[in-house]
C-alpha cells in the first residue's frame, strides 16, 4: 500500500528544525570550550599569584614554612604544564583541520 506524497511535508519541518538545532548545538558546545579555556587559564593565574605570594612572604620572613612554599610552587608549574600542553594540542588540531581537503 502506497500512501501520499504530501505528508512528506511534514518531515522537511523536523529537517529545517534539525538543523537549526544542531547549529545551536554546536555552537553552544563551542562557547563551553572556549570557557573552559578560560576558566584554565584563570585558575593558572591563581595558582602563580599564589606562588609568587608565598615565595614573597618567605622571603620577607613572615613565614619560615618551606612545605607550604613548595606546594604552592608546584601547582603553580603543573597548572602552567597543564595549560600549554592543552594550548599545544589545540594548536595540533587547528593544523590538522586546516590541512584538510574538501
Amino acid at each position: 500500500m502506497i500512501n501520499s506524497v504530501s505528508g512528506l511535508a511534514e518531515f522537511s519541518k523536523y529537517a529545517m528544525n534539525s538543523v537549526t538545532s544542531a547549529e545551536k548545538n554546536r555552537n553552544a558546545t563551542f562557547e563551553d570550550m572556549f570557557q573552559a579555556a578560560v576558566n584554565l587559564i584563570k585558575e593558572t593565574n591563581n595558582y602563580t599569584n599564589a606562588a609568587e605570594e608565598a615565595e614573597m612572604a618567605y622571603a620577607l620572613g613572615l613565614t619560615d614554612n618551606t612545605h607550604d612554599l613548595m606546594i604552592a610552587q608546584q601547582k603553580a608549574s603543573l597548572s602552567l604544564q597543564y595549560t600549554v600542553a592543552i594550548r599545544n594540542q589545540v594548536i595540533d588540531s587547528y593544523k590538522e583541520i586546516m590541512s584538510l581537503q574538501f
